[in-house]
């Protein structure tokens, strides 16, 4: 009975790392990046809404990259968000108290993306806290709109532009 048990994990453990590792075969990344410009006009300690340009995908061209289309795209969700400020180049995120980043296109409705509240970095660069959201139909559109949501502790004396780095985990079958 022992070692029919033992059998029975092993076979269990061999079949669910064939299933990853075919998974990670059928997986790859799609990169994309926004620009974000807060204003020095913006308040302090009260929420303010930044719409970036539309952001254009080029997943038609990674989906054939990776030997799939569109229609065998079977999950998107994004992996990692990290901002970095571009202008001015000595800028730290001290200034920032809060950030929220929001996906949508105009077939779809605007889901979070990623956030960070109470933000008490030095640096010029942070990672978001990622959503767990499905982001199928963002990532196959040939575009979607990024809204930004910052809430400042200090006062800007210049606009500081920042870099929106995303990476999307793409996972779908094969042609």
């Amino acid at each position: 009975m022992k070692s029919k048990s033992i059998a029975l994990i092993l076979l269990l453990s061999l079949f669910l790392t064939s299933c990853n590792a075919v998974d990670d075969l059928l997986s790859f990344t799609i990169s994309n990046e926004a620009s974000i410009k807060i204003k020095s006009t913006s308040p302090l300690d009260l929420p303010t809404e930044i719409v970036t340009p539309d952001v254009t995908t080029n997943s038609s061209a990674e989906f054939e990259n990776n030997k799939t289309k569109a229609s065998l795209v079977k999950d998107v969700k994004i992996r990692s968000l990290k901002l970095s400020i571009s202008d001015p180049s000595d800028k730290t995120f001290t200034f920032l108290k809060s950030i929220h980043l929001y996906i949508s296109t105009s077939n779809s409705e605007e889901i979070e993306l990623a956030y960070q509240d109470n933000i008490n970095s030095s640096s010029n660069t942070i990672d978001l806290i990622c959503t767990d959201k499905r982001l199928d139909q963002y990532i196959k559109a040939d575009s979607y709109k990024i809204r930004t949501q910052v809430t400042l502790k200090e006062t800007l004396t210049k606009d500081v532009t920042v870099k929106a780095d995303m990476k999307f985990r793409v996972t779908a079958d094969p042609f």
